[in-house]
């Protein structure tokens, strides 16, 4: 068994000693109250997440000013009237033996809410590259102003009992902007043509801040080691003025990368990136500091990051999206219970797609607890029922394994010989093989419990009324849409799920019906094989969506390997060899088509509903036999659930 000395061994850096190497970074919970102060949901995320005992936990983004707020969600230190909050903070984190930094924070312009304030500020007047909207261009004052109020915010800090304060100087923010030739066009002091110049902003920053908190107080600074974005900065920019960053009074480096824009969904890291992919970059700021560097990057299993600490290219190692999988990960390798970590899919559904889109607060597609701890029922319920849950996808699974830990009794139903829901086919297309390794791990972690499972068995009126369940969750998934086009049901068609497990072979010439993620997938499959894929959707748009990390790459795969993609198109009639098309009103044909595969998508397969109000049999549906949708949606759905019964 592995003894991971190199990540659990202690590190002093000035007055901060710490009890491991494990580094829990800023992660936007959009749990803070409406005037950026913290709130009793803010200080139960953070506590479930020191419970796991990381050696430094750094708060989410902090805003020092009032103009540089990325929401009013924001959590906020640019007066004193937020340091009580931000010490109940630190209160929650030193209870759990952990050390706790702040990350003091400014927007500049990547904020549309303060871009749509008319008061997003920046170097020079150039527009945001996500928002497009411009800002305003920043006097010598308003440097100043900033300056001063990163001071200010990490004095507060200090005041609060915070053990560290971090600058966040990545990402596309206001730090990066002024280091950045892309947003930073100034000719005077603050501006210049090398990064050398640009780096004045960020070096008084440093400075102000070493000012206001004294010798011994330590402060880490995130930086966007390269931008990876089309004239940007590089790594190799970014050498010439680190230790300039570290004489201005740096002591830590956390070596992130990437900024808003950057392409290939680089800074949401989804599956497609291995663990542990940029820690090439903490290498090369070690090859110039002499300070402990910080690597990140897709880290869910502490076994790599031991070998990151161990070959000497960082000090110590972030886990981001890990900690709201499962904040438990570093108890359990200590433990030797490597295969009990519940490790991160990288699906990004309940953190940064769902704050990205808007969708509310911070969640976790494959753990319901994070983002709802102060809901969570923690103790076994007063009531406990003889509970049959129906399906055994991402919603049942979910269900089962939540009411078996509030003490109910549990039996699972699966009608088919194989649990796992359409993960099974969601696991097979490209880069997708984490989904089938999660659903693995959930069924193992079930079969170790009390539930009672009883696969290629299904559920009926008689079985339901000879068992006589106190109560129901109905989660039988979704059934294929067929559908009503001419030659439907001609030889050369199929549809995605007989392409996807193998019972039809691919044909040469494949045109896909349906855009959705389906279709995109299963043309992400085909096309890796050499076969020529055509997409046709009726949207004008495509409803994968470009923004979040895992659309973006699939919309390139596709791109590169030249398939098709005719969006505001509808299939009319399928022959023998062609196909029908009507596009903006025109009719035209696709010829020489060998195989049609139809991708249209699903809808609730809920058959039992009825049965179960004829029985009087309480009962609740959830997942795709509800509405057919994510696994975010499937899994919280399976939970609240169990949470709910009373």
């Amino acid at each position: 068994m592995r003894t991971l000395s190199h990540v659990l061994s202690p590190l002093k850096i000035r007055s901060m000693e710490l009890q491991n190497r494990v580094v829990m970074p800023p992660m936007g919970t959009n749990l803070g109250n409406a005037d950026g102060t913290v709130s009793p949901e803010s200080i139960a995320y953070l506590k479930r997440r020191a419970k796991g005992r990381p050696g430094l936990i750094i708060t989410e983004i902090t805003g020092v000013h009032p103009d540089g707020m990325v929401s009013p969600h924001e959590l906020a230190a640019y007066d004193d009237r937020f340091i009580p909050g931000l010490r109940q903070m630190v209160a929650v984190a030193h209870e759990a033996g952990c050390k706790i930094a702040m990350q003091v924070h400014h927007s500049g312009r990547e904020s549309l809410y303060m871009l749509g304030k008319g008061r997003a500020v920046g170097p020079s007047a150039i527009p945001s590259i996500v928002f497009k909207a411009t800002p305003k261009e920043m006097t010598i004052a308003d440097i100043k102003e900033v300056i001063a109020a990163f001071g200010s915010a990490a004095k507060r800090a200090k005041e609060a009992d915070f053990d560290a304060v971090e600058i966040h100087c990545a990402h596309g923010y206001l730090l990066t902007q002024f280091l950045s030739a892309l947003s930073n066009q100034r000719t005077d002091e603050y501006g210049g043509t090398t990064l050398k110049q640009r780096s004045r902003f960020v070096l008084e920053v440093i400075e102000e801040i070493r000012r206001q908190v004294g010798p011994d107080f330590p402060i880490s600074i995130r930086i966007s080691a390269e931008e990876f974005i089309k004239g940007g900065y590089s790594v190799d920019d970014m050498q010439t003025i680190l230790p300039d960053i570290v004489s201005a009074g740096a002591d830590i480096i956390h070596a992130s990368f990437g900024t808003h824009g950057s392409p290939g969904g680089i800074t949401q890291a989804p599956a497609e990136y291995p663990a542990g992919f940029n820690a090439w970059l903490a290498r090369k700021v070690k090859d110039v500091v002499d300070v402990p560097v910080i690597a990140v990057g897709r880290f869910t299993d502490p076994t790599p990051a031991d070998d990151v600490i161990a070959r000497g290219d960082a000090d110590l190692v972030a886990f981001g999206r890990q900690f709201l999988a499962d904040p438990d990960f570093l108890i359990k390798a200590e433990e030797g219970r490597i295969g009990d970590i519940r490790q991160c899919i990288a699906c990004n559904q309940g953190c940064i797609e769902r704050e990205m889109l808007g969708e509310g607060n911070i969640r976790c597609s494959i753990n319901p607890e994070t983002g709802q701890e102060t809901i969570y029922p923690a103790r076994p319920s007063a009531n406990p029922k003889n509970l049959w849950v129906i399906g055994s996808g991402p919603a049942g699974i979910t269900a089962a394994s939540e009411a078996v830990r509030l003490g109910h009794k549990v039996t699972l139903f699966e009608k088919k010989k194989i649990m796992g829901g359409q993960i099974r086919y969601a696991q097979i297309p490209p880069h997708k093989e984490i989904y089938g390794e999660w659903i693995d791990w959930e069924i193992r972690q079930l079969r170790k419990s009390q539930v009672e499972i009883k696969t290629d068995t299904e559920v009926t009126e008689s079985l339901l009324r000879e068992g006589k369940p106190d109560f129901v969750i109905l989660a039988t998934g979704g059934e294929k849409i067929v559908p009503p086009i001419a030659g439907i049901d001609k030889a050369c068609v199929c549809d995605a799920w007989q392409i996807l497990d193998g019972r039809v072979a691919p044909g040469e010439n494949v045109v896909i019906i349906g855009g959705a993620l389906i279709g995109m997938e299963v043309a992400d499959y085909l096309s890796e094989k050499d076969n020529k894929v055509t997409v046709v959707e009726m949207l004008k748009r495509s409803p994968v969506l470009k923004i979040t990390s895992h659309g973006y790459m699939l919309h390139k795969r596709l791109r590169d390997r030249s398939c098709t993609m005719m969006f505001g198109s509808e299939v009319k009639a399928i022959g023998d060899d062609s196909m029908e098309i009507n596009v903006a009103g025109e009719k035209t044909t696709l010829s020489a088509v060998d195989q049609v595969v139809v991708a249209t998508g699903m809808k609730p397969a809920n058959h039992l509903k009825g049965v179960l109000e004829n029985l009087q049999i309480p009962f609740t549906v959830v997942g795709d036999a509800l509405a057919v949708r994510r696994i975010i949606e499937a899994t919280e759905e399976g939970a609240r659930a169990v949470w709910d019964l009373k």
